[in-house]
């Protein structure tokens, strides 16, 4: 008589756990299981074993976590928050849209455990790695990239100022809307002003701030502002023009520790082995050809 047999899904739910995580135990040897084809299969005398073991050793399996991220306001994030809370119920992330230099900040005193940001070194003219190695020299890390997207001026649809630049920031006849310090566009913003001798005093709106793209791209769409500086993809959904001026690189930096361990490898397998990059490719203003790859990693 042929034995009994779980599939990593029927398992899954079983121990109200991940599929993912699932295929850990088994990878870890924790779980023995063979494959009939391409499929996975776990015999119910292992499943009992397994359960016997866990109960025995008085070690009580807590596969519910949460992760804290922050940083960076940008759709991916929210696409990725999304996508976790449909499809991964042992999974829960918490944002703080902060900004990516005071992201940074929070991990760096351990106050969240993955920080999203585009920091623009002006020294170098790299993004995010230049900050990232000057704060952490000895923690575990690890950074991942999600994607290059473009910054540029969201301007009313026809542009009816005729602004072409930043150089046109200056005129009076243009009232500017900037991102909060600390921001990754303020970075940029502020090096692309450097660069072409530009005085933020000269810029009528320099120091009105927004705390995100859709509510920055919200001031032009209604015309408080003329232009501001922002992702393609705000622009996109507010049926505003764009002007590129840089595409820029957006990264995960993942502080790891004992706690978040198990946390953090659920999301690299979220970011790496689901679905989850086919529902972000075709977002406009973005580029995901190196998505979920590791560009540092510090163990």
């Amino acid at each position: 008589m042929q034995e009994e047999t779980y599939t990593p899904d029927e398992l899954a739910k079983l121990f109200k756990i991940s599929k993912h995580t699932v295929y850990e135990l088994i990878k870890r040897g924790e779980l023995q299981a063979f494959r009939v084809g391409n499929k996975m299969r776990i015999e119910k005398t292992e499943v009992e074993r397994f359960k016997n073991l866990d109960s025995s050793s008085g070690k009580k399996h807590e596969y519910s976590t949460s992760l804290q991220i922050a940083g960076s306001h940008d759709f991916l994030i929210e696409h990725l928050i999304k996508y976790v809370t449909k499809q991964a119920d042992f999974l829960t992330i918490q944002p703080t849209y902060i900004g990516s230099l005071e992201g940074l900040l929070m991990l760096y005193r351990g106050s969240c455990d993955v920080a999203a940001l585009h920091l623009l070194d002006p020294s170098s003219g790299d993004y995010n790695l230049p900050f990232i190695k000057m704060f952490f020299v000895h923690e575990p890390l690890t950074v991942i990239r999600l994607a290059s997207r473009e910054q540029g001026l969201m301007i009313a649809k026809g542009n009816p100022k005729g602004i072409q630049d930043c150089r046109d920031l200056t005129r009076k006849d243009i009232t500017f809307v900037n991102r909060q310090k600390g921001s990754g566009t303020r970075f940029l913003l502020d090096y692309t002003l450097a660069n072409e001798h530009i005085a933020p005093s000269s810029i009528k709106g320099y120091e009105n701030e927004e705390w995100n793209h859709l509510s920055t791209a919200s001031q032009v769409s209604r015309g408080i502002a003329d232009t501001a500086l922002g992702i393609r993809s705000a622009a996109e959904q507010l049926n505003l023009d764009f002007i590129p001026i840089k595409n820029e690189q957006f990264d995960l930096v993942l502080r790891w520790n004992k706690k978040n361990e198990e946390a953090l490898q659920h999301l690299l397998d979220i970011i790496q082995l689901t679905s989850f990059e086919e529902s972000i490719r075709n977002l406009e203003g973005y580029n995901t050809e190196e998505f979920g790859k590791i560009i540092f990693e510090k163990k």
